[in-house]
């Protein structure tokens, strides 16, 4: 007879909230990050036009800036989203932990539970196996039967 599994719902649907919120904070994240970033695009862009209708000299000086600024901007865009990257790595580590725990906690429920039935289990096939010895004992006299019926009728 197969054992029920106890199961702890609660703590299986925190850690599927859990993994659901670290990703829709992950999608937000990355979502600012690419606005941030295109809003920051098209304002350079704006700046670097209005520097090239002041002149050759100043248009130098100013593309070095642009250049350094979007050089600055890059930089703080990887950094950033390493950054998430790694909040949603911890965040699903505390998940896989908060699962582990989950699952030992079942573990051990089961392990209370588990020795009961395995002592009706073991008592089941004893009483099976006393009632299958009487067969087997009548199962090897028949054959033995048959042989002596055969020698007798040849004889």
């Amino acid at each position: 007879m197969a054992t029920r599994k106890t199961k702890n719902p609660e703590l299986a649907q925190a850690a599927d909230n859990l993994a659901e919120a670290a990703q829709h904070v992950g999608k937000a994240v990355r979502k600012k990050i690419d606005e941030v970033k295109s809003a920051a695009a098209a304002e350079l862009t704006k700046a670097k036009e209005a520097a090239l209708k002041k002149g050759h000299m100043v248009q130098s000086k100013l593309e070095a800036l642009l250049n350094k600024a979007e050089g600055r901007l890059g930089k703080a865009v990887r950094s950033a989203e390493k950054s998430l990257d790694k909040a949603v790595r911890d965040a699903e580590k505390r998940i896989a932990a908060a699962k582990k725990a989950a699952k030992a906690k079942v573990a051990d429920v089961q392990k209370a539970a588990a020795p009961a039935p395995a002592k009706k289990a073991a008592a089941k096939k004893t009483a099976a196996k006393k009632a299958a010895a009487p067969r087997k004992a009548a199962a090897k006299k028949a054959p033995a039967r048959k042989a002596a019926a055969k020698a007798a009728s040849a004889g």
